[in-house]
């Protein structure tokens, strides 16, 4: 596997990645940022990958244990020398299993988790046209059902109280929000690439408890009319900062 090592939170992290094939950007970051973890918590990111996600949300929070799920074995194995390379492997667990099939043991027991962040397949296999690698066809697509599958284990593994973070297609969020509804308290961020854009990514948050009405927010916009990147933007991908539920997405009221 020909791989590159790519700076993270402003050069904060070095994470190796496969050339081609499965790769982790932006996304990534801002998935791992949305997350309300605090100090002493466990996490656990569905589909790690290479370790972007997971690295960023421990590097944030200090004391949070993470645990990495990811079922291609070779994607594992680069997570967690990923962790250990970043001085992460203390707090930074890495399993490999699929997330239809969890191992046995206290470690992914039923509710074990404060939260659940995820990056789910964006598309229904077979995807037209697939991408010619099978790391990355695998990780981009799933069969009918699957953001139902991913939604059911999330859930599953976080406690009463807890929360789901995940980051999603904009076009798929009328499934989400039916796989969400009744789960707990739910609120929606929208990101546009610039002003004036449509919508092309969403960040999902849901607090398990009792329902409430869906709390959606103003688009947070990702880039300037400049090109450059909006200051909470700027806050996140260069200096780890956290991105809250609030107001236009700055940091403030946590759900």
């Amino acid at each position: 596997m020909t791989l590159t090592e790519d700076g993270f939170l402003g050069g904060r992290l070095t994470i190796a990645q496969p050339a081609r094939g499965v790769r982790s950007g932006s996304d990534a970051v801002l998935l791992a940022a949305a997350v309300p973890a605090g100090p002493g918590e466990r996490a656990l990111e569905l589909g790690t990958g290479a370790g972007v996600a997971a690295l960023c949300l421990a590097w944030r929070v200090p004391d949070l244990r993470v645990v990495g799920l990811e079922n291609q074995a070779g994607l594992a194995d680069l997570a967690r020398r990923n962790a250990a390379a970043n001085g992460l492997a203390g707090r930074v667990r890495v399993v490999t299993a699929d997330l239809t099939d969890l191992p046995a043991g206290d470690e992914l027991a039923p509710g074990s988790f404060d939260h659940v962040l995820a990056n789910p397949p964006f598309f229904v296999a077979p995807r037209q046209p697939p991408s010619p690698d099978p790391s990355r066809a695998a990780a981009r697509a799933g069969p009918a059902g699957v953001l139902r599958a991913w939604v059911r284990a999330a859930a599953g593994l976080t406690r009463a109280g807890g929360t789901l973070t995940l980051i999603q297609r904009a076009d798929r969020w009328p499934e989400l929000e039916g796989l969400l509804a009744g789960l707990g308290r739910i609120a929606i961020l929208p990101l546009a690439a610039r002003p004036g854009r449509a919508v092309k990514r969403v960040l999902v948050r849901c607090r398990l408890g009792p329902a409430a009405p869906i709390r959606r927010l103003p688009p947070l916009i990702v880039h300037g009319a400049d090109g450059a990147y909006a200051p909470e933007i700027e806050a996140v991908l260069r200096h780890g900062r956290a991105l809250g539920f609030g107001p236009a997405g700055g940091a403030g009221t946590r759900l």
